[in-house]
């Protein structure tokens, strides 16, 4: 840890709940600011960086890409200005996530669809979950096995 109200690479990581390897990279794609550097060349993160690196942290937690997060902090720096821009970028990603939960719901149905097919006492020979994987569902030969012919 550094004095004097900064913070090394470590304690940043740490008190943010992420990895350096993270730190670093919020860094190398600009959603971090670099620190200044210790006179042993240290890193030295201020205050401000751990706000803004538990922003950046809680926005990737739910899913934002990092062009989205680099674009809600642009617009947090735009404190008079209207909050269409970070509405217009929640509602895409909402709709984004209530694609992928539509999917996701429609690949469940379709994994129990196949589950009901076999009770799990066949030989895998006769396994109909198998069977329903393959590729035409015509095949009870092994899955790597060639065609035949």
């Amino acid at each position: 840890m550094i004095t004097d109200g900064r913070l090394s690479i470590g304690a940043l990581a740490k008190a943010a709940g992420v990895k350096v390897v993270t730190v670093r990279y919020f860094e190398k794609v600009k959603l971090i600011p670099e620190p200044p550097r210790t006179d042993g060349n240290y890193r030295a993160y201020k205050r401000e960086h751990l706000q803004q690196l538990r922003f950046v942290r809680r926005c990737r937690d739910l899913g934002f890409t990092v062009d989205q997060v680099r674009e809600l902090l642009q617009l947090s720096l735009q404190s008079e200005r209207d909050c269409s821009g970070v509405d217009r970028i929640a509602a895409k990603h909402l709709m984004g996530v209530e694609r992928k939960i539509a999917d996701l719901k429609s690949l469940a149905a379709e994994l129990r669809r196949i589950k009901r097919r076999c009770p799990g006492n066949r030989t895998i020979a006769d396994c109909r979950i198998l069977e329903a994987l393959s590729p035409g569902n015509a095949s009870r030969r092994g899955l790597g096995s060639a065609p035949a012919g």
